[in-house]
């Protein structure tokens, strides 16, 4: 159950807020209409996490309406991905904003405290791959989880990945980020007991596809326990290893 709707029914049962005001709570208005976006307000009830606003292609103008949309509604924390700088420019003009160029990302609000169950560590191949891992990254710390960055520890020299393996066998999940050939999934995936999820990245040589070699050799992996994201998808994998990071036990 999501965690906003328990603390209105634990607030219901507690006695400091009425069946009345609950009900009002839950069924404020699902989504708002502003013409060039219909603002989605319950999706946090639904899915457990609020709307993520996908920058590219919006105009700044577009973007900061939905951000101050959303803001109305009581979302503390927006996150805004694919966001150019030039974007965030603007945008910051009307909000205060928090942009990560390597991830162009663009944060309004605080960062919530860590409430997940562990760690996500978030592993890159090369260097290259640091902007998909970072959207990765910043995506899994806006949604409430503590993330360890370990970069640059590919294949191709083996025993700096080697030198983490503590940190490797302690994380709730792990994200693996990379491209050329995409072995660093597999590996990951041999030494880890817990979920990993690749990345495969547009990073690469010509044979490389644009990161479909890397695709399919993490969706071939002979590793188990590992799930694939789509190329360069950072905020894919960031979504799905928050939620696994929160997974509590069904009563």
């Amino acid at each position: 159950m999501n965690s906003d709707i328990r603390k209105i029914l634990e607030s219901v049962r507690a006695g400091s807020v009425s069946v009345d005001e609950a009900l009002l709570e839950i069924k404020k208005d699902p989504f708002l209409d502003l013409g060039y976006a219909k603002v989605d307000l319950h999706r946090k009830i639904r899915q457990g996490a609020a709307e993520v606003i996908y920058g590219s292609g919006k105009t700044p103008e577009q973007i900061t309406g939905i951000v101050g949309a959303l803001r109305d509604a009581g979302q503390n924390t927006v996150l805004i991905t694919r966001l150019s700088s030039e974007a965030a420019r603007q945008v910051a003009l009307v909000h205060p904003l928090d942009y990560r160029p390597e991830a162009r990302a663009g944060i309004i609000g605080s960062i919530p405290v860590p409430d997940g169950i562990g760690t996500i560590v978030v592993a890159t191949g090369g260097t290259s791959d640091i902007p998909v891992a970072e959207e990765a990254a910043v995506t899994a710390e806006v949604h409430g989880n503590e993330v360890l960055r370990l970069y640059d520890v590919g294949v191709a020299g083996l025993h700096r990945l080697l030198n983490h393996m503590d940190d490797i066998m302690k994380a709730s999940v792990i994200i693996a980020v990379a491209g050329m050939e995409g072995a660093l999934a597999s590996v990951i995936g041999g030494f880890s007991d817990c979920p990993v999820i690749a990345v495969p990245t547009s990073v690469g040589y010509g044979a490389s596809f644009q990161g479909l070699a890397s695709l399919l050799s993490m969706l071939n992996s002979c590793a188990s326990g590992v799930a694939v994201v789509n190329i360069d998808n950072g905020f894919g994998a960031g979504i799905i290893a928050g939620r696994i990071n929160h997974m509590a036990v069904k009563q």
